[in-house]
């Protein structure tokens, strides 16, 4: 629980890619370590009470949402929306998907991003992607405001933000989630999509301070960039894994 009034930072996480996690906590940490990173760890939200989902998987290993019938990919696909309410309304708070990774401080984030009227920000893309399968044989969903919430600014404090309760992230579609339909137009602000670099879709000219490997990560034996910058990426975050493995090991 975040009882502190400092921003935190939590990241989605899901077992199958714990190495992505660490990577990005390490990869934040490079710069700057005066923020709690916290996973959002879904067993532990369900023995909280916190989150109460439930889901199936079809005959083909993709998981099923019971609620809406739809398919998901992710632990964290619903539990980021939690975010608020673990945060006790109050103050700032980052979102990021784990299939991520940092080039630059996270500070500047936070120094840039916090007028008070918003009550998130986000990277307003419009993407919509031609793969229909992720590396993980998860099916890849296409859907209006897709990728808008997997790297979040959230103000908690936004009077706006207790209109999405803990029952709302329970009962509510993912679609309704997603598109932040508890808040109005208005209330969403922009951040730049340097913040959110998505391989295989934003332009190359683009130099990213947060690099989002949003089709399936280098972490996957079979993964192929698909333009040279993919590839460049993909390498500097097998070049940051190495690092932390290399702490790891001679405890430096």
């Amino acid at each position: 629980m975040n009882y502190n009034k400092r921003p935190v930072i939590y990241i989605g996480y899901d077992k199958r890619e714990e190495i992505a996690y660490n990577v990005l906590k390490y990869s934040i940490e490079r710069f700057n370590t005066d923020y709690d990173i916290i996973p959002l760890h879904q067993p532990t939200l369900r023995r909280l009470g916190l989150y109460r989902r439930n889901f199936e998987v079809n005959k083909h290993g993709q998981k099923i949402d019971t609620f809406d019938n739809l398919p998901f990919s992710t632990d964290f696909t619903f539990t980021r929306f939690l975010v608020p309410h673990i945060s006790l309304y109050s103050g700032w708070s980052l979102f990021m998907d784990s299939d991520t990774y940092l080039r630059t401080n996270i500070k500047e984030l936070f120094d840039t991003y916090n007028d008070p009227k918003y009550a998130l920000y986000c990277i307003k893309h419009h993407y919509m992607p031609t793969e229909t399968m992720k590396m993980d044989g998860q099916l890849q969903q296409s859907y209006s405001r897709k990728n808008w919430s997997s790297v979040v600014l959230w103000n908690c404090s936004h009077p706006s933000n207790k209109n999405l309760t803990v029952d709302d992230v329970n009962t509510k579609s993912g679609r309704w989630l997603h598109n932040f339909k508890w808040l109005e137009d208005q209330e969403i602000g922009s951040m730049s999509e340097e913040w959110n670099w998505l391989d295989g879709h934003t332009d190359q000219d683009i130099s990213p301070y947060l690099v989002h490997f949003t089709t399936g990560g280098p972490w996957f034996p079979k993964w192929i960039g698909k333009r040279e910058d993919d590839v460049k990426y993909a390498e500097e975050w097998k070049a940051i894994h190495d690092d932390m493995s290399y702490g790891l090991l001679t405890g430096e």
